[in-house]
């Protein structure tokens, strides 16, 4: 019999022609549904910052793993802690979905959970105050940090050819504009990155939230989660972007609940606002557009695919079908809002590194 190690099954997702209809009509775009991958997206980045650091002799034979996570990534790193044999702390705040929670621990991660966001950081920065406090606890615990771990990035090389073979496979030669969603700035670095070298006129469109800082914007709060940051992650590779949209919550709900109705392969607020920005392109550029769809809708069933949450928050209103126009990406944005010249914020990135290890 044929043992399969699950760390070498990471990945592997499928590449999908979505054609719903949204947020207009299109001829139609590729999506790689990663939640249809072992571990799920963030596995791959997982797999790759801790192999990584065991190969650098940072993460020791049975080290605590402590990072800060929203929820994804918290999975993917459970799964391949476990797998490697390693305790595994996740600081959360306690806005994260009591299901995910469940299943979190259910994968052997502790949870920390935060009370309290931080006054100018918000729940992000006050994720990392508190990671900061355990290694300083720990000492041997090591803290992958996902925001600033160029092992992240890496992990997702993989995944972008992974792309150019599902192209190939359909007939399709290169794409023409790609399609990423930015958070930690890892799979937008990595696979946009790995693109450009094969396909040096691909444009490439990162999708942010309304409410993140990522781009230039202030940090206010942001009702969608794992999609945008409130620091500005060392990952992000500013320059390789063409183009940057900030998008709303009401596109981003929208978006996943008529995927689920048009064609069955939904997810998150990730996954809508890519779809959003996705199905645009598509509709703008006559090449093939690629995106990534980052999760998968279960935990979400409570928030976005809840009619009376969704209600609440007047988020089943009709949603904009064509992006606000901005020439400067430190413009006001209300809703969703494009911008063509894409630049480095002019701060610092606020994300302390230096974990104990």
């Amino acid at each position: 019999m044929t043992v399969i190690d699950p760390l070498g099954s990471v990945g592997r997702s499928p590449l999908v022609r979505i054609s719903a209809p949204v947020p207009q009509p299109h001829p139609g775009y590729f999506a790689k549904i990663e939640a249809l991958g072992l571990g799920g997206l963030k596995a791959r980045s997982a797999l790759s910052m801790l192999q990584g650091a065991h190969r650098r002799g940072e993460l020791r034979e049975g080290a605590r793993i402590v990072e800060s996570t929203s929820g994804t990534l918290g999975i993917g790193l459970a799964y391949v802690a476990q797998s490697m044999g390693h305790p595994i702390t996740l600081v959360v705040d306690c806005e994260l979905e009591p299901p995910m929670r469940n299943l979190l621990r259910a994968l052997g991660a502790t949870l920390e959970i935060v009370h309290e966001p931080h006054p100018d950081g918000g729940w992000q920065r006050a994720r990392l105050d508190t990671l900061h406090h355990i290694l300083a606890c720990e000492s041997t615990a090591f803290w992958p940090n996902q925001y600033d771990n160029p092992d992240n990035a890496a992990g997702y090389r993989g995944l972008a050819d992974e792309i150019v073979t599902d192209l190939a496979a359909v007939g399709v030669e290169r794409a023409e504009v790609l399609v990423c969603s930015v958070g930690t700035g890892g799979h937008s670095s990595g696979v946009g990155g790995r693109l450009r070298q094969l396909w040096p006129e691909l444009r490439i469109i990162g999708v942010d939230a309304l409410g993140s800082a990522i781009f230039g914007q202030p940090a206010t709060h942001r009702v969608m989660r794992g999609l945008g940051s409130s620091v500005h992650p060392g990952n992000v590779r500013y320059a390789m972007f063409d183009e940057v949209h900030w998008v709303g919550p009401r596109e981003a709900v929208n978006a996943c609940r008529a995927l689920a109705r048009g064609g069955f392969h939904t997810g998150g607020w990730s996954t809508g606002a890519a779809a959003t920005v996705a199905g645009w392109a598509a509709s703008q550029w006559s090449g093939a557009v690629v995106t990534i769809f980052p999760d998968g809708p279960d935990r979400y069933l409570s928030t976005i695919f809840d009619d009376h949450w969704c209600d609440q928050r007047a988020l089943l209103e009709p949603p904009r079908t064509t992006p606000h126009e901005i020439d400067d990406c430190r413009d006001h944005t209300l809703c969703w809002t494009r911008c063509q010249s894409v630049i480095a914020p002019d701060v610092a990135t606020t994300v302390r590194t230096g974990a104990a290890g």
